[in-house]
């Protein structure tokens, strides 16, 4: 049967083919067959049909795994960077955690700003910076800093983290986790849209003061070769094959955030990390994409997709609207290839059970919580089924798959799982090499 008429048959978008045999997905009752498009009641939650390209990003934690010294997993994470690029990757996101081996970054931010001066084109996010224990102003401060600085090239992830040490340490408190998280948020995007800002509410009060640097204007771009830092006599500018649709160079921007009214704010892009209703409607209600994480499979994203839509809506927003901002949804995710599923597999189920036993395993709460940990081995074994591990072609098809059932077309997907610094690299250039190509 030819390509063609396999489309035909199953209207599918270009680009999209159903998984390879044996694939497993998350099913949504009633079950369609593994990589057909849902019909149209069971596909409430999705996004629009949409032929945008699958965008691939890799998502860097700076795991230490058992027997690594900080230096090393930070510098895995510059060099993993690095090479994002070089393989043609979308982008690179970064985590920040506090305490803790699961992540032994403190700050994306910081680690985002030497990334975007070691790159030139690829596009650099926090996944998340922690809102619950760092001031949105200075935050704020940061993010306007990297978005003029990098020529627009930085997305800001925020999120409410966890009920951990880490509240106390800095000194915002539980109080700030429980019920502060609407309220920072809110501090953060007039800080990033305006020009002046003052703050009258329970947790900040300030005087009207000047925003400075000032991320709402317009970036200087009086040439490609310079925005890139290039120079006028470097030569002809190689853009990797996932960054042509970047704002300014042929297509909608980076993070289409709207306005109530539908316009496109101006600004670093803004995605939030949604883990509960209340933290989905949040984000709808203002106009900013989802990051969604690693344990979701596509039924759980079909049902926070329908939740931010009915919240959309109920914000006056527009459906032609919801499909501009559905476009930059963010999913989380597990990458790891190889000639055989089965040595994919064991590489991650080899590694990562130690890991999330050992870095997640030190946490501590402020108040003393109870807090219950997945099974290692039991988890690892949902994200190899969840996510893109496999050969190439297995890899590429759980992509398009997820992207046709759900309509999210955005992955950050974590390619250090198998705890090797040099084997994360050959992951990522083979992601790039081997897996992007399929993608197209």
């Amino acid at each position: 049967m030819t390509k063609t008429s396999a489309r035909a048959e199953t209207r599918r978008p270009v680009g999209v083919r159903p998984p390879a045999a044996g694939a497993a997905l998350t099913a949504v009752a009633p079950v369609a067959a593994a990589g057909q498009p849902l019909p149209l009641p069971q596909r409430a939650g999705a996004l629009p049909a949409d032929t945008a390209p699958v965008r691939v990003g890799a998502f860097l934690l700076s795991a230490q795994f058992p027997g690594q010294t900080h230096g090393e997993v930070l510098d895995r994470t510059v060099r993993a960077a690095v090479e994002a690029e070089r393989a043609g990757l979308d982008s690179v996101w970064l985590a920040e955690h506090h305490f803790v081996p699961y992540g032994v970054c403190p700050n994306a931010a910081t680690m985002a700003g030497l990334l975007l001066g070691r790159t030139r084109r690829i596009g650099v996010g926090t996944a998340v910076s922690v809102l619950s224990t760092t001031h949105p102003v200075a935050l704020g401060e940061q993010a306007a800093l990297l978005h003029l600085t990098s020529g627009g090239r930085f997305t800001l992830g925020v999120g409410r983290g966890g009920p951990w040490i880490d509240l106390d340490v800095f000194g915002s408190g539980v109080e700030a986790f429980e019920n502060g998280f609407a309220e920072r948020l809110e501090l953060l995007l007039r800080w990033l849209r305006g020009s002046r800002v003052g703050a009258d509410g329970p947790q900040f009060s300030f005087p009207e003061v000047a925003v400075v640097p000032r991320a709402a204007e317009p970036l200087r771009r009086s040439g490609l070769g310079s925005w890139l830092g290039l120079g006028e006599t470097a030569g002809p500018v190689r853009l990797p094959r996932q960054r042509q649709d970047v704002e300014g160079l042929g297509g909608e921007g980076p993070g289409e955030e709207l306005t109530a009214s539908g316009r496109p704010v101006a600004g670093p892009p803004v995605v939030v990390a949604c883990t509960s209703p209340g933290g989905v409607r949040l984000a709808a209600e203002r106009g900013l994409p989802m990051l969604l994480g690693m344990h979701s499979g596509d039924e759980d994203k079909l049902q926070m997709l329908e939740l931010y839509r009915t919240a959309w809506l109920a914000a006056g927003r527009s459906e032609e609207q919801l499909r501009r901002v559905g476009r930059q949804h963010v999913a989380a995710g597990v990458a790891q290839v190889d000639d055989r599923t089965s040595a994919a597999r064991a590489t991650l189920l080899n590694a990562m059970p130690g890991w999330f036993e050992y870095g997640l395993g030190a946490h501590r709460t402020v108040d003393g919580r109870e807090r219950k940990m997945r099974d290692p081995r039991q988890y690892t074994e949902l994200l190899c089924d969840l996510h893109a591990v496999g050969t190439p072609r297995q890899c590429a098809d759980k992509l398009l798959a997820t992207a046709e059932r759900t309509g999210i077309r955005r992955f950050a997907l974590l390619a250090e799982g198998s705890g090797d610094n040099e084997a994360t690299l050959h992951n990522i250039a083979r992601l790039g090499s081997e897996v992007l190509p399929q993608l197209a």
